[in-house]
């Protein structure tokens, strides 16, 4: 589930990129999932390195 999570994360920070840097418009949709996709990244890191 974390590698499928982590997938997701990485999918939704390039669709940013390429939103942000292309100069489409996108609602405010995107920065919230991209919130998200941040937040899950940096937990799969802490929980790596607690093992």
């Amino acid at each position: 589930m974390g590698n499928i999570l982590y997938w997701v994360a990485v999918l939704l920070v390039i669709i940013w990129a390429i939103t942000y840097f292309g100069g489409y418009y996108t609602s405010g949709i995107i920065h919230t999932l991209l919130v998200i996709a941040i937040i899950a990244v940096l937990l799969k890191i802490i929980r790596k390195s607690a093992d």
